[in-house]
């Protein structure tokens, strides 16, 4: 793959992906239900905190990848690491991130209508077990795991080690909140369905 065509490829990659895992979905579940499913309020308690950091995450990620496209000297401002620079590498880094921008589309269509962006504490939403949701209890999560770590292995640097050392802590944060309100909300149901399914896999 050339420079220009890794460049455009990757700004093209993570638009797609912005568009699918915040944009579309947003609008396709307010369009079916009339609730906004963007449930992020400036609280000043740990679901609130995770909200805010988890938004200068995506902020993160947007700034490197346009570093990367239109900056040539982005590798030295990144702190690229040159010795994890390799084809094989490059090649696991692309399939994960391919991977996690499809494993990210089929649960969030799964999840359907209870699909939020944050923990809405005012609506109840069905506890969702089918699918992709059989085999992990957060593959959305899951899916934002894997294009972290997928850009951390197609451009190896302190700035792309950054922001996947600090999506890992605030995911495994989250979703222990998440869990906590499943819990309360659903109660033995969703007891049961964590006793059959694992958090991750």
């Amino acid at each position: 793959m050339t420079e220009d065509l890794f460049r455009y490829s990757l700004l093209a990659y993570f638009l797609a992906y912005f568009m699918l895992a915040f944009v579309w979905r947003s609008f396709i579940v307010y369009r079916r239900t009339g609730v906004n499913p963007v449930v992020l309020p400036p609280s000043d308690d740990a679901c609130g905190y995770v909200g805010r950091a988890f938004k200068f995450v995506v902020l993160g990620c947007a700034v490197v990848v346009l570093l990367i496209v239109f900056v040539d000297q982005a590798p030295v401002w990144l702190g690229a690491y040159p010795a994890l620079q390799s084809w094989a590498v490059f090649s696991v880094g692309w399939l994960l991130l391919c991977i996690s921008l499809i494993w990210l589309w089929v649960a969030q269509a799964q999840m359907g209508a209870s699909w939020r962006i944050g923990i809405d504490a005012k609506r109840h939403t069905e506890l969702v077990q089918h699918g992709l949701f059989s085999v992990s209890r957060n593959p959305i999560f899951l899916a934002m795991r894997g294009n972290l770590l997928g850009l951390l292995l197609v451009f190896p640097a302190a700035g792309t080690l950054a922001l996947f050392v600090a999506g890992e802590i605030l995911m495994q944060l989250q979703v222990r909140l998440e869990e906590q309100h499943l819990l309360q909300l659903h109660g033995q149901p969703y007891a049961n369905y964590c006793s059959r399914v694992g958090r991750w896999l």
